[in-house]
């Protein structure tokens, strides 16, 4: 029998997932996540996000495609390992000056909620083909990843009735502080990454890709809810709804145009080999 990890070719989650244009979701959520002023002050009091970004993305999706597409062994170590990692922090309260571990429930549960519903929504807005009902249970499936980081499923949001519910209880506690706002600019404008050849990273600085990213981060935070758009000031062209799905369908249909083997990583290719192997 093989093992094909939490999910399966039947879940929504593999066929979500698939997706090369979720990598837009996935910056979209930390444009959200920086919203909670804890979890913003956890990632910039424990993380050395400004020094290695482009590092802490890469480990953020090995993880992220381990839980998603791995066998259930590797799920659970990628689990094991993050919440050791997250048993091991603390961060000060920017308001009360209190002392909070990094895995409480509240936090683990609004970076995991952000992030689902950003994937979900990117994956729709862009032309994903996802019924409300698949929707539902997308974010059902969802929790067994929720419970790799700690979390009781039972009190994660498992349908998008009650993301909605959960994001109106938590919008009062939401807003812009000096970690945010250094977050939006460093999200928004990163450096070019350091092992490149300097005359490489000029033409980065310069030339088209550094506008084409910047496109793409102007994309992810239209895609935002209005009230995370406002808590922002209004930031991100385009955006209005009707700008933000055209210029994500555009970024999805030009990744379209990418060969898969470019956009398809080796966790993902042995999850398919194993379902290969399961249906032959």
């Amino acid at each position: 029998m093989e093992d094909l990890g939490l999910f399966g070719p039947d879940s929504v989650t593999w066929r979500v997932h698939a997706e090369p244009i979720l990598f837009v979701g996935g910056l979209r959520s930390l444009y959200l996540q920086a919203l909670h002023p804890r979890a913003m002050a956890g990632v910039a009091q424990n993380s050395h996000y400004k020094d290695d970004p482009w590092g802490r993305l890469v480990r953020t999706s090995i993880y992220v495609a381990t839980a998603v597409y791995g066998t259930t062994a590797e799920a659970q170590e990628a689990g094991r390992r993050l919440r050791a990692i997250h048993a091991r922090m603390r961060a000060v309260d920017p308001v009360t000056g209190t002392e909070f571990r990094i895995d409480e429930p509240e936090l683990l549960r609004w970076v995991h909620v952000t992030e689902v519903e950003s994937f979900i929504t990117t994956a729709r807005r862009s032309g994903v083909p996802v019924t409300p009902s698949e929707v539902d249970t997308y974010y059902d499936e969802q929790r067994r990843v929720a419970a790799l980081a700690g979390l009781d499923p039972s009190t994660v949001p498992g349908s998008a009735a009650e993301v909605t519910d959960y994001y109106a209880s938590m919008r009062p506690t939401l807003r812009v502080t000096k970690d945010s706002a250094e977050a939006l600019v460093f999200l928004t404008a990163p450096p070019s990454p350091p092992q490149l050849n300097p005359a490489v990273r000029a033409a980065l600085e310069l030339g088209g890709p550094r506008l084409a990213y910047l496109g793409v981060a102007s994309t992810a935070l239209g895609l935002l809810p209005p009230w995370a758009r406002r808590l922002y000031g209004g930031l991100g062209l385009p955006t209005s709804d009707l700008l933000a799905t055209l210029s994500i369908r555009a970024i999805r249909a030009a990744l379209a145009a990418v060969p898969r083997r470019y956009v398809e990583g080796p966790i993902y290719q042995g999850a398919m080999a194993r379902a290969a192997r399961a249906t032959s």
